[in-house]
């Protein structure tokens, strides 16, 4: 799934770090999300969806 988690994140000047505490995941996963190679839970999506003010179909796409 293509999203566009880094540059909202390159908005903020937040590292993969500072995003990964904000979500309580390690920051593999962040690095994973951004890159396609996993799909966050439902649950995560909605989490960072709700951190960014956005709708979850503004940031994750086919």
């Amino acid at each position: 799934m293509n999203n566009c988690l880094k540059e909202l994140r390159a908005e903020r000047s937040w590292s993969q770090a500072d995003l990964a505490a904000a979500l309580a995941v390690s920051r593999q996963t962040v690095n994973a999300i951004e890159k396609g190679r996993y799909d966050p839970s439902l649950p995560l999506a909605f989490t960072i969806s709700q951190l960014f003010g956005r709708r979850i179909e503004e940031i994750f796409f086919p």
